[in-house]
């Protein structure tokens, strides 16, 4: 099965293509299709990642993350207390991980309204290098198997490209105003969902999540390693059978 896409107005390819405006395609959107709902392409075989561990708790990507986690916290205490013994402290996180006796601190829970009033877990220091440190070798696996239009969590993307490719579509939709025929100026036919999940993070189905990553994650110590913090969280709502970290986000994106 290839790509599927259910529209109203898609099969009528003389209608100016004016409506070949949704993102839902891997690669070049260049001619995607409006009012399309694209499923993931099986048409190519899944490849299948092994022996991801070492790349993981290596010395060079612990630093890496290590880098990544202090970005805009430098004058936090726990940042500086950590950077006082840098090399001492990063092997003995990386010893922890190589012997699996790697297991995170308990989250610090905290209340922020701005303005909705959200509950925050928020991770030590020490295990935010460790989601990095799996990031940077995950993100480059999942990421290229993503719909192009999605923003959040990734390079090249962010709020600001996403609201330019909004205005883009918009503008297709429209021709700019010119549209002529069966719609007028003032009748536009576009349509714009604006959606949220409550509660997402703590609601996930962490069984299913982690059956979703086993299929391309054939790597027994990384899924460890993922288990580990997945279940740093425990919340009393919901149903998986694993434990929930609301802190991490695996860009989820992914799994919607």
């Amino acid at each position: 099965m290839g790509y599927i896409t259910v529209s109203r107005l898609n099969s009528n390819r003389n209608f100016d293509n004016r409506l070949n405006v949704n993102g839902n395609e891997h690669g070049d959107n260049s001619d995607s299709n409006a009012f399309g709902i694209a499923l993931v392409s099986k048409t190519n075989k899944m490849k299948s990642h092994k022996n991801l561990y070492p790349k993981i708790i290596s010395k060079r990507n612990l630093y890496l993350a290590y880098k990544k986690a202090r970005k805009g916290k430098t004058e936090k205490y726990y940042v500086k207390k950590f950077e006082r013994d840098l090399i001492n402290n990063l092997q003995k996180l990386r010893t922890s991980l190589l012997l699996h006796s790697y297991k995170p601190k308990a989250l610090e829970t905290f209340i922020v309204r701005d303005p909705k009033t959200r509950k925050i877990n928020k991770s030590d220091f020490k295990d935010r290098i460790v989601h990095h440190a799996l990031c940077n070798i995950l993100d480059p696996i999942f990421d290229k198997t993503f719909i192009h239009d999605s923003y959040a969590n990734r390079k090249g993307k962010g709020t600001l490209t996403a609201l330019q490719k909004f205005d883009q579509f918009k503008r297709k939709v429209s021709r700019n105003g010119k549209t002529k025929g069966w719609f007028n100026n003032n009748q536009i036919k576009g349509y714009c969902l604006k959606a949220d999940i409550k509660h997402y993070f703590e609601e996930v189905d962490n069984f299913v999540l982690l059956k979703i990553i086993k299929r391309k994650i054939r790597c027994s110590k990384t899924m460890w390693l993922i288990e580990q913090i997945l279940g740093n969280y425990t919340s009393g709502e919901g149903g998986g059978r694993y434990k929930r970290n609301a802190t991490w986000q695996f860009n989820i994106s992914i799994f919607c």
